[in-house]
């Protein structure tokens, strides 16, 4: 990065770009915590509906916020809390907790290029069959296309030769706007005409990125279609054929989620994951929300790990998802 002054300043750290990313959360839920507590108030249960209050408007979801609540009221119980510091670390330390339990469920799918700028691993072996194909799943205006070129931005930071299949064939535009990313990458994209059969553009895709040792293929799908069902049914059908080229593709299910929708994503999510192997999700435009609990909430319902947070527009702008990272934004 390039200050005013001419001088190169270090690009911003995980923690840096979380911290911009859920300063309105943070606005909602740690300083709202703090004007609570604050001072020698007594912890009571005007108090504790306050709290609630707060831990709901982030949308950390009434499960979790149920959870927080009977273990503060235990702790006062027996005088282990006396103040907003305190109150605050007990809510942190549920938050990572959820967070660790659903990153653990998706340890298994973080290998290959995907794992690369995630934990460190530099295989992109899929046992010798041919690259890692990742399907971008998600509807219309979550972030999807944006969201493939960044992420094939980090693997090609991390080394990894990506290309980009564009069957997504039903959205005016979309096709186009996968090229710009493309090119911004210097990355090949295949395609075909609009309204072309999208598993046909898929089967294209897969056998080119085999046949040229590609490390990794990123296919844009369709988010929205005449029904739900066509959808969904699309989506399969496009599996089965990636699956023909080399067996056991899609290796990765990406769902890209608009973390401003809040609950409405959750509903989205679960239309998705009851119809695809979803391995985990990619969150999206979590800088223009207060609602940021959205992420503990996500995890929770679908059972499932974040693997990437968008925290701008710029290329960039998309970071591995890290729960004690995500904690310490909101509360420190």
């Amino acid at each position: 990065m390039i200050s005013l002054f001419g001088k190169n300043e270090p690009e911003p750290t995980l923690l840096e770009k979380l911290k911009a990313s859920v300063s309105k959360t943070k606005a909602v839920l740690s300083e709202t915590v703090d004007n609570i507590f604050q001072g020698e108030k007594k912890i009571d249960a005007s108090l504790l509906k306050q709290l609630e209050t707060a831990l709901l408007s982030a949308d950390l979801g009434v499960r979790t916020t149920k959870e927080i609540l009977e273990s503060v009221r235990e702790k006062l119980e027996r005088n282990a809390l006396s103040d907003g510091t305190q109150v605050k670390r007990e809510i942190k330390s549920h938050i990572v907790k959820i967070l660790a339990a659903s990153a653990a469920t998706g340890a298994a799918a973080a290998t290959g290029p995907l794992a690369g700028p995630v934990s460190g691993a530099t295989s992109a072996s899929t046992n010798g069959q041919g690259p890692r194909v990742i399907f971008v799943v998600g509807v219309n205006g979550a972030g999807k296309t944006t969201s493939i070129g960044k992420l094939a931005n980090r693997l090609r930071k991390d080394n990894f030769s990506v290309m980009l299949c564009a069957a997504d064939t039903f959205r005016a535009a979309a096709v186009e706007q996968l090229e710009i990313w493309a090119n911004r990458n210097g990355i090949e994209v295949i395609k075909q005409k609009s309204g072309a059969d999208p598993a046909a553009v898929v089967y294209d895709a897969v056998a080119a990125a085999k046949a040229r040792r590609t490390d990794a293929l990123i296919v844009d799908t369709a988010g929205r279609l005449h029904t739900k069902s066509n959808l969904m049914a699309e989506l399969e059908k496009m599996k089965r054929t990636a699956a023909k080229v080399i067996p056991g593709a899609p290796h990765d299910v990406l769902l890209v989620l608009d973390a401003t929708t809040g609950q409405n994503g959750l509903a989205q999510a679960r239309e998705f994951t009851s119809s695809v192997r979803v391995t985990g999700i990619i969150l999206t435009k979590l800088d223009g929300t207060a609602k940021g609990g959205i992420v503990v909430a996500i995890a929770r319902e679908l059972g499932m790990p974040i693997r990437f947070i968008g925290t701008g527009e710029q290329i960039n702008d998309l970071v591995p998802f890290d729960a004690e990272t995500y904690a310490n934004s909101l509360f420190n």
